[in-house]
């Protein structure tokens, strides 16, 4: 198939450009040649600015467009109504973060969303992100209807993750010592290796699904016992695990999700316990844990020991909550 991607050397994107390129169809991609320009020098590349102009895909015909650079109305608005004679089927890179009761377990696509009184003026931020993504998804249904394919993924995680939201337990892992951790082993955990959602983004649109798909994993519940027991295993450490309670947590401004990755607060639980069912009788599938924390591993390894990480707590102010939490811990048990 002929497939136009919006985006593609940029994480996600790029893992879609290789499952494409694997699977024998033509590539062209279209950005602006800022990220990884070198990247793919047998695909197509069209430059341009989507926020400015599209013209340069104007009388040209694709078979499917991946629209993975999307996040405000507006721009998918420009390119939706551009390509609607020229692509059969338009697939949009979604997020779990349009669910707007996050504090219910399991949403599944027909949950509640979040929205904006006035997306038009807002900027896009950590807060606006969900809602401006579900105005996007209003934009290529309205203009693609059942010509359209939504995904909604959830933490996408392994080689070129540029978050590191999960990349900071191997790494932890790998470095040994105590390791704080959060709540209990108990809670559950979701995120989805961006080569597995790739993998099904291509063989999903090529088959001409339609509508809209949770896609994170893994395919059975998993806590974060499991996960970080794995990757102990991966990496043979010997670590000790100390779970700190969501109240000291709070009480430390300890940030959720981003220096302590994989978890929320039970309040934002729907964000980890998203229903993926029906992404997965569509075919979606997922490679083992063992082998994501493997892969990221390989790939951090790669870049200079000096690259900080995004997320996770810094050694240092790992060390001074531990001190504190068995502080705690033992005035406590004193005054019993």
């Amino acid at each position: 198939m002929n497939i136009l991607i919006l985006g593609g050397t940029h994480f996600l994107g790029r893992h879609l450009v290789t499952v494409a390129l694997e699977r024998g169809h033509t590539i062209t991609l279209f950005n602006r040649g800022r990220t990884n320009p070198d990247l793919f020098p047998q695909v197509e590349k069209i430059h341009g600015d989507r926020k400015i102009s599209l013209s340069a895909l104007a009388d040209r015909r694709w078979d499917i467009v991946i629209d993975t650079s999307g996040y405000h109305p507006r721009d998918v608005l420009l390119s939706s109504d551009l390509l609607e004679t020229s692509v059969d089927r338009y697939v949009f890179i979604s997020t779990i973060s349009v669910y707007s009761e996050l504090n219910i377990a399991n949403p599944d696509e027909n949950a509640p969303l979040v929205r904006l009184d006035d997306p038009e003026t807002a900027v896009v931020s950590n807060e606006t992100y969900g809602p401006l993504k579900t105005h996007c998804e209003d934009v290529v249904q309205a203009v693609y209807g059942a010509r359209s394919l939504i995904i909604r993924p959830g933490l996408i995680v392994g080689p070129y993750d540029p978050t590191d939201r999960f990349t900071y337990w191997p790494l932890r892992a790998q470095r040994g010592g105590e390791i704080l951790a959060p709540e209990g082993p108990g809670v559950p955990v979701q995120y989805i290796d961006a080569r597995d959602l790739a993998a099904w983004t291509i063989d999903a649109a090529s088959a001409g699904l339609s509508g809209i798909y949770n896609a994170t994993g893994p395919a059975s519940r998993q806590t974060i016992g499991d996960f970080l027991s794995i990757c102990l295993h991966v990496t043979a450490s010997g670590s000790k695990i100390t779970w700190v309670s969501p109240e000291f947590i709070e009480a430390n401004q300890v940030a959720p999700f981003m220096e302590l990755p994989l978890w929320v607060p039970s309040e934002m639980a729907g964000l980890l316990t998203v229903d993926c069912s029906r992404a997965i009788a569509a075919g979606l599938t997922f490679r083992p844990t063992e082998e994501i924390v493997q892969a990221t591993l390989a790939w951090r390894s790669l870049l200079v020991e000096e690259t900080p990480l995004k997320a996770g707590l810094s050694a240092e102010r790992e060390a001074e909550l531990l001190s504190l939490w068995h502080q705690q811990s033992q005035s406590s048990t004193s005054e019993r």
